[in-house]
Formats: structure tokens, sequence, C-alpha cells
């Protein structure tokens, strides 16, 4: 039988991109903001406008450096076994992020092969049975169906079916077998 297919998107799902720019951002502006303090702010409303965000996830090792968001390991482990799952991101915006991406992938997920690594530009070219992803702008030309995972900046967002962590991405999914 064939296995479901998962697209998994990267930042922000498992890699937590919220705390690695505010530690940045913190440092580079002199600024107190914390995951509390951002909730539900746009990224321009959280990080007074887009352009200072762009800055820090443009630099060297940003995406190289990012930590991996609670449970994802085991959890994306866990949806392997039942089904098929590819890990895919939004990569080409920033050329660097490409090869780090890459690499981290390899440190942390190395069960994932290539073969099952999309770096992309729009993920609206993706078609898998599940999406699971933290922005509407992707989750919202899901073919299949699409799964928000709770970040700081969809948190007034309804339209979908909301995850707030990876333990309870795989119950949902392990309901649909």
């Amino acid at each position: 039988m064939k296995k479901k297919t998962i697209a998994i998107d990267m930042d922000g799902v498992l890699a937590d991109v919220e705390l690695q720019i505010i530690e940045h951002y913190n440092k580079a502006y002199g600024t107190h903001l914390t995951k509390e303090s951002i909730q539900g702010l746009s990224e321009e409303e959280a990080f007074n406008g887009r352009e200072l965000m762009l800055d820090i996830v443009k630099k060297e090792n940003f995406f190289r450096t990012l930590p991996v968001m609670a449970d994802a390991v085991e959890s994306v482990r866990e949806l392997q076994k039942n089904f098929e799952i590819y890990i895919v991101s939004a990569a080409t915006e920033f050329p660097l992020s490409l090869a780090e991406k890459v690499a981290w992938l390899g440190e942390h997920f190395p069960f994932i092969g290539w073969e099952n690594i999309v770096l992309c530009g729009s993920k609206s070219i993706i078609k898998t049975d599940y999406l699971i992803d933290d922005h509407c702008k992707n989750l919202d030309y899901c073919i299949g169906k699409p799964i928000m995972f709770t970040a700081f900046h969809n948190i007034n967002q309804t339209h979908h079916l909301r995850v707030n962590n990876w333990k309870e991405a795989v119950a949902v999914l392990n309901e649909t077998l």
C-alpha cells in the first residue's frame, strides 16, 4: 500500500526560527523582545519592519545554527513509519540558506534522504496529502490537507487546522491512518 505524503516546513516548524531571530534582533538592536511579547504580531510589527529582520536572516550561519523544535526529531521519525516525509523550505529567497539548510538537516534529521528534501521558491508547487507549515501564504494553496503549526505571527488565524507542537501533530496525523 502506498503511504500518504506529508510536506513539512523547516523554519518555524522543525527549526525554532522565532527564538533565533529574537536573540539576534535583541543583540543587534538592544531590545528585550521575548516569544511572549511578540505573540499575535506580524513579522513587520514584531521586528519594527521587515528590513531589520531580513538583515538578520541573511547573515551567514543564521540557518545553520537554528535550534531544533521540541520533539521534532522523534516525531518525524515516528511519522516516517506510516507516511512518506518530505522536508520543504522556501529557501531560495535567502540564497545563503540553501547549503546551511541541507547541512542542518543532515545533522538533525540524517534519516531524511536527499531525495526527500525540497528547497524551492513557492510552495504552491507542492502536491502532498498534508502540509505542515506556520505560514498561511503556503497553507492557503495546499492541494492536500493544510495543518498550521502555531507561531507568533499566526495566533489570530483560524482558517486551518492548528497544532501547537509536535506531539499534537503526530496525534492528528496518526488519527488519519
